[in-house]
């Protein structure tokens, strides 16, 4: 939350919609906005001199009962090349002497005249950077990390509820699977959702008429498909994805990324939550990263090699043109065909049992 007569936000995180909107609510708690972008600021901190953000942190509103001074990136300027925590005393000199005269920074801050609202925006900090350990205690420091999961849905419900209207469980997952967790992009979404519906509830099928279904989608239709080794499935997608002009490359890249998640989530170590393996490899949808559990228990370790060496095999017959038209011609689509048909026919009757 914002704190009431706060001076400084530090404001940071990957969710820049969130972050914007942050922004947007601490700005309109200053007055009229037109007076207060004549008293406002906007420095850049991989390039500003700590005398010109003295200089900027000491200046009186002008037309505006506040000056708003918003620094972007200035931390980051002071980020640790390592991603190791240096806590000896040699490494707190160094980040001292880097500072510079940036060490009177907290000073400068604490001296600003009442008037004056200084912003931090950055995209990640670290706890060891030096400038933040600096002027942390005197921030209100709010962090706007990716959204996803159960609070990516929430979100969702959330927006739909603030317009007046209703949207099922079914629908919710169904758009956070499209869309993701940007949140620029969902937003945009739920705005031509709720301009399409004639009632007060979005469903799972306004949901398939309104949100384009992209070529990620139907690669993940085909990468699924070939995963559970529905081969009709796999052909048809395949056949879709080259009426819309998705390349091989693009689509083998998406099917070797699934294998590799299976391949990293069998090499963990048991006891981990669904959530936990979904942080660990940086799947943003539950969804997904249910179905990917589901495919895992498909697969041994040396199958998972095997396939490897068929998506090898099949990107350089790909790039070399082995495989020829009727007109002599290089076919770099007949690769890939072949490949999804082996992957899918491959021991199916094991999968069989398996299911």
């Amino acid at each position: 939350m914002l704190k009431y007569g706060t001076m400084f936000y530090i404001l940071h995180g990957q969710d820049s919609f969130s972050l914007g909107q942050a922004l947007r609510k601490i700005k309109g708690d200053l007055g009229d906005p037109e007076f207060l972008e004549t008293s406002t600021s906007y420095l850049d901190g991989q390039q500003i001199t700590f005398q010109e953000f003295h200089n900027n942190c000491n200046s009186i509103p002008f037309l505006s009962s506040y000056r708003l001074v918003i620094v972007d990136s200035l931390l980051k300027r002071f980020e640790s090349t390592t991603n190791k925590e240096k806590s000896t005393q040699k490494a707190v000199i160094g980040a001292e002497n880097k500072l510079g005269e940036w060490q009177q920074a907290a000073g400068c801050i604490e001296q600003m005249p009442t008037t004056t609202i200084l912003i931090f925006l950055e995209e990640k900090i670290k706890n060891n950077n030096p400038l933040l350990k600096q002027v942390a205690s005197l921030a209100n420091i709010l962090d706007f990390p990716p959204v996803k999961g159960k609070r990516l849905c929430d979100w969702i419900e959330n927006m739909v509820a603030k317009a007046g209207r209703r949207i099922t469980p079914e629908a919710v997952r169904l758009l956070a699977e499209f869309v993701g967790g940007d949140l620029w992009m969902m937003s945009n979404e739920i705005d031509k959702l709720l301009l399409y519906v004639h009632d007060d509830v979005i469903t799972e099928d306004m949901v398939r008429k309104v949100v384009p279904c992209t070529q990620e989608i139907s690669i993940f239709v085909l990468v699924d498909a070939v995963l559970l080794h529905q081969v009709k499935t796999a052909q048809l997608a395949l056949q879709r994805l080259y009426q819309e002009g998705v390349s091989s490359p693009q689509i083998m890249a998406m099917i070797t990324r699934q294998f590799r998640l299976i391949a990293q989530l069998k090499g963990m170590s048991p006891g981990l939550t669904q959530q936990q393996i979904q942080d660990r490899l940086g799947v943003t949808s539950s969804y997904s990263m249910g179905k990917t559990l589901v495919q895992s228990r498909l697969y041994r370790m040396e199958e998972i090699k095997q396939a490897y060496h068929k998506l090898l095999e099949a990107d350089m017959a790909s790039k070399s043109g082995r495989y020829k038209d009727k007109n002599g011609k290089s076919n770099s689509s007949l690769p890939l065909e072949i490949l999804v048909t082996e992957l899918c026919c491959a021991d199916l009757r094991k999968h069989r049992e398996i299911c």
